[in-house]
């Protein structure tokens, strides 16, 4: 078993009873707390139309991140590149790294992140994503290229900068497109965990290098939900079960605190749903999170684990990734 990095993906949550200002210094506070505990990159998830999620204008919250960090790398977990024109997202990006050398990731999906009347509000057309995620691809590497200086449109800043592109996936298709451009592939294991090991091995199988990478590079985002003592890390769990009732039931409102039974929420069917689409949630004290940790690893072989928490309080939540962190180490160290 080979080790791997760890990282963070936050949306911003935005939990009853606080505010859109307190979520996003709550960011700002595990991003310092992840860096001080040497994860290595924070990254934020574009979504729209949700009262449990501030993350919407993820360009600008990068670099409220970065501003206020000093090494750890941060960048968009994804960007959902066909709800915008490929020059903004090259100039948002290379306005980023212009200001945070050598920190800036560009991760990109093509879902819509959002409901379908949302989508329409963005612009999207559907009937040519299969089509326009490539190509906008495409379009963001001409132009970052120092070779595009010579075209009729470039992107200023962006042109001639480093800024590596990530392609997520939820399902089978971004891993044959990241495989086929030669890109690193990271796949949502936190919330759509049905095709993750055939997505993992198309990728591995059809890699073609490039110039950004020479071998496959593999990140698997999962839910990471750690405490002191097992009984404390499930109950701290049911925000994150009720998070997902809430997306079953199209109700969209904040994060809710946690409650000592969810059977008094949910239905055995949405039980049976949401258990099913949680899969992969490392929910326990630390030796319970090492144990999960060593076992998928040993089934998937990742290069880097991204994980998200849901849990409502803040303080909570950091030390959940410092379990998380010390998991993982002493995991490392028994190799």
């Amino acid at each position: 078993m080979k080790n791997f990095e760890i990282s963070v993906l936050d949306l911003a949550p935005v939990k009853q009873g606080k505010t859109i200002h307190d979520s996003f210094q709550d960011s700002l506070s595990l991003a310092n707390h992840t860096e001080n505990l040497n994860y290595k990159r924070f990254w934020l998830a574009e979504h729209h139309n949700m009262e449990s999620i501030a993350s919407s204008a993820t360009s600008v919250l990068i670099g409220f991140i970065a501003n206020g960090t000093q090494k750890i790398r941060v960048g968009s977990g994804g960007v959902m590149l066909p709800n915008h024109s490929s020059l903004i997202i090259a100039e948002q990006f290379g306005t980023l790294e212009s200001l945070f050398p050598g920190r800036i990731d560009l991760g990109l999906g093509r879902a819509p992140g959002t409901d379908g009347l949302t989508a329409q509000a963005l612009g999207r057309n559907p009937a040519i994503i299969n089509e326009q995620f490539p190509r906008q691809i495409l379009e963001l590497q001409k132009y970052f290229s120092k070779e595009n200086s010579d075209a009729l449109v470039r992107a200023i800043p962006g042109e001639g900068l480093d800024i590596p592109l990530y392609i997520l996936g939820s399902s089978t298709d971004s891993a044959w497109l990241a495989a086929e451009l030669g890109l690193p592939y990271a796949f949502a294991g936190h919330f759509a965990p049905e095709q993750m090991e055939i997505a993992f091995n198309i990728y591995r199988e059809h890699f073609e290098p490039s110039k950004q990478l020479a071998q496959p590079y593999i990140m698997a985002c999962v839910n990471g939900i750690a405490a002191e003592t097992s009984e404390e890390a499930h109950k701290l769990s049911t925000t994150l079960f009720q998070a997902f009732i809430n997306i079953v039931r199209n109700d969209r409102k904040p994060f809710a605190p946690p409650v000592d039974d969810m059977d008094n929420i949910w239905s055995p069917m949405e039980k049976g749903a949401v258990l099913q689409k949680l899969r992969y949630s490392f929910i326990g004290d630390q030796s319970e999170i090492e144990e999960k940790l060593k076992s998928f690893q040993e089934r998937f072989n990742v290069d880097e684990l991204i994980i998200n928490s849901h849990i409502y309080d803040h303080q909570k939540r950091l030390d959940s990734y410092n379990i998380i962190r010390k998991a993982a180490d002493s995991l490392f160290s028994t190799q």
